[in-house]
């Protein structure tokens, strides 16, 4: 009876440490929005960045918390004395999750596929300055450039610059294959989407053996998850007066971070009233931004005047270009020849920033005379209906890749702002020979979005992180918009 007892005992002790070591191994993360597929190369939703980036997909080089660029699928590069050439060393050894081989014929499809005509790549743009792609042998990819790009290897660093092997293109949206330290488990559609440790995986493994990203939209269902433990981490806390509640948990942990985000009131420029430089200026004047940022974020927010956040290079301060200022936009919006009582449709995805950012920006409106109608939609909806047709009058989004402030010069995009000058002037930034010049230029181009106004530029996006103490490796703040678990584990 003893021996049965005590092997009783041991066994209880193993199953207990069994359970410890389970709990200790895997992280259960929050996040607001589920994404619409997880193929970052198809979609522009940072949600689908926040599951994937680093995590399953990698691209040649990836961007790390402090924005810098550092080395992933090529270990090293060289650059040519003309900034035209980038030769870039491969790592060896390294295969997808399907167990097909990584080489430089993975980079040139991948590359060239982001070029193609046909791109479902939401961030063409970036590619566009590629002239092309060749193999010098299996391990050595040549880039040539149709011109220096100054943020080349930056961009390269996107979400959507990850290597795509070739037979899982028309799969990865549901079953993403890609070469990172977690591999695709299964994604349980409305709930949460699963990744498991890829034991053979070319780099430093994953410390968790699994995470599972859960998509809990509403605020107070995200707070109650936290607070019974039921989630470890939620990076972007959406609920920033609930704050002191979880400082007052010793078992939490709560960072406020910063983002490249940049939270606008975005317009279709080619939809009356909206080409109407003096109209734009007016709802500028008629939002009283340090209030908007107390609504919704408790104060957690930077006023910023432009598209680029103070965690950029070459940040300047324009958030009192259009001090708030009623009068002066009614009498702006008179000089345009808008009455008073003209009605302006806001479409808002469900993130707090824009279904509260509605309410309070819909009240501040009327006080000079603008009639808001808000429509809730689902961020499905947003990508179809706002992203792809432009088919809106004004819309509340955040932004988050960072520097990104090239999307003002492309021939087409959403907001549909169209400046001959403001293009030349991000050509001649994109090809600064040196960091002097860059920076200088992209004040400039700061400058010129402040006179057009072609957004109203409201605030950056605050991180509010929100984890058991016990988890390190979290990302305090994010220079562009990713959830990297790969260095994230358990202590205790």
């Amino acid at each position: 009876m003893k021996r049965i007892l005590k092997i009783g005992l041991v066994s209880a002790f193993v199953l207990s440490l069994s359970v410890r070591g389970y709990a200790k191994d895997r992280l259960i993360v929050g996040e607001v929005l589920e994404p619409p597929g997880l193929d970052p190369t198809a979609n522009a939703a940072a949600a689908i960045r926040q599951v994937t980036y680093a995590n399953l997909f990698e691209g040649l080089v990836r961007i790390v918390e402090d924005g810098s660029v550092a080395p992933l699928l090529a270990k090293s590069w060289e650059i040519s004395d003309d900034r035209l050439i980038y030769k870039f060393t491969l790592q060896d050894g390294v295969k997808f999750h399907n167990g097909v081989p990584f080489d430089c014929s993975i980079v040139k499809f991948s590359y060239e596929r982001a070029l193609a005509p046909n791109s479902t790549n939401a961030q063409k743009g970036l590619f566009e300055p590629i002239a092309s792609v060749e193999c010098v042998d299996s391990l050595t990819a040549v880039v040539t450039l149709k011109r220096p790009t100054s943020n080349f290897l930056f961009n390269m660093g996107w979400g959507d610059a990850i290597m795509v092997e070739p037979s899982s293109v028309g799969t990865n949206q549901t079953n993403p294959v890609g070469t990172g330290p977690f591999r695709f488990k299964r994604w349980v559609q409305g709930d949460r989407v699963e990744l498991e440790r890829n034991f053979d995986y070319w780099g430093e493994p994953a410390k968790l053996s699994s995470v599972t990203f859960r998509f809990i939209s509403d605020p107070s269902a995200a707070a109650a998850a936290i607070l019974a433990g039921d989630v470890d981490v939620f990076p972007t806390f959406q609920a920033p007066e609930l704050i002191n509640r979880f400082e007052n948990d010793d078992k939490l942990h709560v960072e406020i971070g910063n983002t490249a985000g940049k939270v606008i009131l975005a317009l279709n420029n080619a939809r009356a009233p909206f080409d109407n430089v003096k109209v734009r200026r007016a709802l500028a004047h008629a939002i009283d931004s340090k209030m908007l940022i107390e609504g919704i974020y408790s104060g957690f927010g930077t006023p910023i005047g432009s598209h680029y956040a103070p965690v950029d290079p070459g940040y300047i301060d324009l958030s009192e270009t259009y001090p708030y200022d009623p009068v002066k936009a009614r009498q702006l919006l008179d000089e345009a020849g808008v009455a008073p009582g003209t009605e302006l449709t806001i479409m808002l995805p469900p993130p707090v920033y824009a279904r509260r950012g509605g309410e309070i920006i819909a009240a501040m409106l009327a006080e000079v005379g603008i009639q808001v109608k808000l429509v809730p939609i689902e961020f499905a909806q947003w990508l179809d209906q706002v992203f792809s047709r432009s088919d809106f009058d004004a819309t509340i989004i955040a932004h988050t890749e960072a520097r990104d402030i090239d999307i003002y010069a492309r021939d087409k995009y959403y907001f549909n702002y169209n400046n001959p000058e403001f293009t030349a002037l991000y050509k001649a930034y994109s090809e600064a020979s040196s960091e002097e010049q860059q920076l200088e230029l992209v004040k400039q181009l700061q400058q010129k979005l402040a006179v057009d106004e072609p957004n109203i530029f409201l605030f950056a996006l605050p991180k509010i992180g929100v984890w058991n103490k016990d988890v390190k490796g979290v990302w305090k703040s994010t220079p562009i918009p990713v959830n990297d678990q790969t260095k994230t584990y358990w202590v205790n």
